[in-house]
């Protein structure tokens, strides 16, 4: 933009609000620190003194981490944030500052830190039983499945239960291959779906790929981006690509196709107006079933409606989730149908 200006190749009324905002960003850079500070908003009282903090040090805390924990992990401050309580809304540091969780952990706490009645809840049942396994009865994974069935639309009525959001997707990879009788899956370009071995080789971004084998009958379609890609907003030449890829890069038949409905990762991006529809017919129409990756917008993240594969108008055949659904606790879980849920029956499929 600076070197249209120069060129003088921007319209009039563009060049004169160009600098405008220039001017208006030197006068703000001028003014002393203390007069930024003053217009700064700041947050209302919340009536909760967080517990005085008596463990090692910020400075002994990173060299812990450094010597024991994983080199590739990262923080996202260039000064790290040490957070050692939560309270609804709100998190701590080590010196009590209180903060503002507008990313929710990731977008993972879905009703607040250390919220009274999911405390309450867990400690009860960490009082009555903390652990069973499938071999057994137990009503409250029963009474949970049945729940979370309620929640969702059409005939999605069989729940397997997991730990994280890659497992959920590789449980939803496995279930579409053995449905399917096909191998191929079709994933997006920018997307994320998790860091396991196979849920790596979906990722559409290089920043979350190892350099190992991965990605083994995964094709990229393009990405739908209503914003930088490049047919704009209109979903059905994305999904042009779609068939083409399956036509060019498969056996003409696929096991399925998986998308989050909002990028997340990807930098909060949604796709297409209609692409979905269009790509779930397309999908279908090769012998595929449709997932749906809700890790980051099921649970009425996008607003008002309680999954994001709802504001495309389609049913997925497949949906996973994670994060939300335990607030900060290792749960994550796969919805499908019987028909699908009846390919793994052929085994035994079994989770301590």
């Amino acid at each position: 933009m600076l070197a249209s200006i120069a060129r003088g190749t921007l319209q009039a009324p563009l060049q004169q609000a160009y600098a405008s905002l220039l001017t208006g960003l030197r006068s703000f850079a001028s003014e002393p620190a203390t007069d930024h500070d003053k217009q700064l908003p700041q947050m209302p009282p919340f009536d909760y003194k967080p517990v005085p903090y008596t463990g090692p040090s910020k400075e002994e805390v990173i060299a812990l981490r450094k010597k024991f924990l994983s080199p590739a992990m990262f923080w996202h401050f260039r000064e790290p944030v040490m957070i050692t309580e939560g309270k609804m809304q709100y998190l701590f540091d080590e010196k009590g500052k209180r903060y503002l969780d507008a990313f929710a952990g990731i977008v993972t706490v879905s009703v607040g830190h250390c919220h009274p009645e999911v405390v309450a809840a867990v400690n009860r049942q960490n009082q009555l039983l903390q652990h069973t396994t499938t071999i057994y009865l137990n009503n409250e994974i029963a009474e949970y499945a049945k729940e979370l069935a309620d929640r969702m639309p059409g005939n999605l009525k069989v729940v397997y239960f997991v730990n994280s959001g890659s497992e959920a997707n590789d449980m939803a990879l496995m279930l579409a291959r053995a449905y399917s009788g096909n191998y191929d899956i079709i994933a997006l370009r920018n997307g994320y779906h998790g860091m396991s071995a196979e849920t790596m080789g979906l990722c559409g971004q290089h920043t979350w790929k190892q350099p190992i084998p991965q990605g083994f009958g995964v094709r990229h379609a393009m990405n739908p981006d209503p914003y930088r890609g490049p047919f704009g907003n209109d979903g059905k030449r994305y999904a042009a690509d779609l068939a083409d890829l399956i036509a060019g890069g498969t056996s003409g038949q696929v096991a399925g196709f998986i998308a989050e409905t909002i990028q997340g990762v990807g930098g909060a991006t949604p796709l297409a107006d209609g692409y979905l529809p269009e790509a779930y017919k397309i999908v279908r129409a090769h012998g595929g079933v449709c997932i749906a990756d809700e890790v980051q917008t099921g649970f009425g993240r996008t607003g008002s409606a309680f999954w994001g594969f709802q504001n495309q108008g389609v049913m997925p055949d497949i949906v996973t989730m994670a994060k939300g659904i335990g607030n900060g606790l290792p749960l994550a879980a796969v919805v499908t149908t019987p028909e699908i849920a009846a390919a793994l029956t052929k085994r035994i499929h079994f989770n301590t």
